[in-house]
């Protein structure tokens, strides 16, 4: 066994152990897939925490394996993100063999070829990313993994197939109508939602009024949601919709989220037994 799959093996513990999960199939994931592939050339811009982007020594590899953020956009400050946040939201949708992902919001691809790994040989990953030169690089870096296809688009309007997982890696202020309409029977969307200060936090302890990420489940006749983390994450383009983040950004303020259960397409539920209530949707207490 090389160095460097050692270093992976060691890394891929230390960021489940960082999550608190413990899933024997991300974390093979995080062991096998190559960090250094999807973030270009090095020496590495990494964020440290009230220091800004530093370059990493040189190029070698094993500057990337921790649980670090890694400019894949230093200007507009959008970075492969933490690993023990992905390790933990992965767990959280519980991909599994042979099912179909879409991944929205792709970047470069990294997080696409840990679902990849996820799903194995049997499954699909579909892989969005609005950004082109981004969706480029990704099918560039996701060639060996023949199992996932990029495309290039808008993530809340492109068209897919059913998907068992999808899995948003980006600051929507409402569900986008095609995440939900595409979920298969007891599939599962990752969902995080931000306000309008939901990517620069003023600090790590206040990102929990800022932002939020929910599990959303089709069942036979609802949407089960769940709570699992405060968030701060990149905005995502084309859902972000001023009413519904007016009404998170005082759900936030408001605290409770961790008492939501589920998410309804309608308004029928009365404004007392919602978390959030806005035009259209609503997130209720039962």
């Amino acid at each position: 066994m090389s160095d460097l799959a050692v270093i992976r093996r060691a890394y891929a513990k230390q960021v489940m152990a960082a999550a608190g999960v413990g899933d024997a199939k991300i974390e093979a994931a995080f062991a096998a897939v190559p960090r250094e592939r999807f973030l270009g050339p090095g020496p590495w811009p990494i964020l440290r925490w009230g220091r800004g982007y530093v370059l990493s020594p040189n190029a070698d590899p094993v500057y990337v394996y921790a649980d670090i953020l890694v400019a894949i956009d230093r200007q507009r400050e959008l970075n492969n993100g933490q690993p023990s946040f992905h390790a933990l939201l992965m767990s959280r949708m519980a991909p599994a063999a042979g099912d179909h992902v879409v991944h929205v919001g792709s970047g470069t691809g990294y997080y696409s070829a840990i679902l990849a790994h996820a799903v194995g040989e049997t499954g699909r990953v579909t892989a969005i990313e609005y950004d082109a030169r981004l969706a480029r690089l990704a099918a560039e870096n996701l060639a060996p993994w023949p199992q996932v296809s990029v495309v290039r688009g808008d993530g809340t309007q492109a068209d897919f197939d059913p998907a068992d997982g999808i899995y948003v890696n980006a600051g929507a202020t409402r569900p986008a109508e095609i995440w939900l309409d595409r979920l298969t029977p007891k599939g599962r969307l990752i969902l995080p939602l931000s306000t309008d200060k939901g990517f620069s936090a003023d600090a790590p302890g206040q990102m929990a009024r800022h932002g939020a990420v929910f599990r959303i489940q089709r069942l036979e006749d609802r949407y089960a949601a769940k709570w699992i983390s405060p968030v701060a994450i990149f905005p995502c383009a084309g859902m972000r919709d001023p009413d519904s983040e007016a009404a998170l950004a005082r759900a936030l303020a408001n605290g409770g989220w961790d008492f939501v259960k589920n998410l309804r397409r309608d308004n029928a539920v009365p404004v007392e037994r919602c978390w959030l209530w806005a035009d259209g949707w609503c997130l209720t207490y039962d």
